[in-house]
Formats: C-alpha cells, structure tokens, sequence
C-alpha cells in the first residue's frame, strides 16, 4: 500500500475523532454554565482566564478567581460563584 495513502489516512482518522470529541463536549455544556472561583485544585474543567493553562484538572490551589466548573444553570450564584465577565473585571483592579 502506499504510504502516502496511509499517513492521509491516519491524518484523517485522528481529526475524526477531535470533531467527535468537540460535539460530546458542546452537549455537556447544555443546561450547564461556567461558573468561575468556585473550583477546588485539580478539579477545574478547562484553561482558565489568565492563561496559565489550557487543560482540565490543572488548577494549582482552591477557589482560583480565574479557574472555573461547569454547574446547572441558575446555581452559580448560590455557589458564590462569578461570571467570565465579573472576574475579567476583578482581574483589571
């Protein structure tokens, strides 16, 4: 077989498998919102804002401004917990 042919394939098949990946993760977010400084070392669910870190799991210390989890909607605030835009604000001062 044609090696070409097999490296194309390879290719392909790895960015099949990020599209699926990127449509699971757009359904986890449905009925759910970011909440942000409510989150515990380790458990964050994406980079945070500062841009520190871009994966999961990396947050380094609790109830980071910047660091946040997804939540059912209308529960970030009885969590105390803020939007993207009030921390982006707090971070400015």
């Amino acid at each position: 077989m044609n090696q070409r042919l097999i490296v194309s394939s390879a290719f392909a098949s790895v960015m099949a498998l990020g599209l699926i990946t990127t449509a699971h993760a757009d359904d986890k977010a449905a009925g759910k919102e970011k909440c942000f400084g409510i989150v515990k070392a380790g458990q964050n669910d994406c980079a945070n804002l500062s841009g520190s870190h871009s994966c999961a799991g990396q947050s380094k210390a609790d109830m980071g401004m910047d660091e946040w989890k997804y939540v059912a909607k209308g529960t970030c605030k009885e969590m105390k917990g803020m939007t993207a835009e009030e921390v982006k604000a707090k971070m400015k001062k």
